[in-house]
């Protein structure tokens, strides 16, 4: 009896492990696609900014 409830007990703390590491994983996938778009962002902003500066001659 105690051995079923040791393998229960381990099949149960993979199961949720395997979860919370695909969860883990999609929020840093969504981290990465927002700070690309940040960098994209104050990319273009600096290109305007000397477009505006250098362009107005």
């Amino acid at each position: 009896m105690q051995n079923k409830i040791i393998r229960l007990l381990m099949v149960f703390i993979i199961l949720f492990s395997f979860t919370s590491c695909e969860v883990i994983g999609d929020i840093f996938k969504a981290g990465m696609g927002f700070g690309i778009f940040i960098v994209i962002f104050i990319i273009v902003i600096i290109i305007w900014i000397f477009a505006k500066i250098f362009g107005s001659k």
